[in-house]
């Protein structure tokens, strides 16, 4: 993973208070699959958690002066799984 310790912990913290939140959007958004045409779940949800934690001024001022999406998206999956999310 290129997202740095420090970073990735950062991350971590800001999402960790969303987890019950999150899974309840999961089950939201399965069952919204069809409607908005959702072709990714589980990665909608890594996503809206980075949004939901406000994380995205972190992105693009720290996060994105050194990696890309790909990155930030693998640091994204080992915080869910990390959460059990």
């Amino acid at each position: 993973m290129k997202v740095q310790p420090e970073h990735y912990a950062y991350m971590l913290a800001s999402i960790a208070p969303w987890a019950d939140q999150l899974r309840i959007h999961r089950a939201n958004l399965t069952a919204r699959k069809e409607q908005e045409n959702i072709k990714d779940i589980e990665k909608r949800l890594r996503w809206d958690a980075m949004y939901a934690a406000k994380l995205s001024r972190y992105a693009c001022d720290t996060l994105y002066t050194y990696c890309d999406d790909t990155h930030v998206d693998t640091a994204l999956r080992s915080i869910m799984r990390e959460l059990a999310i």
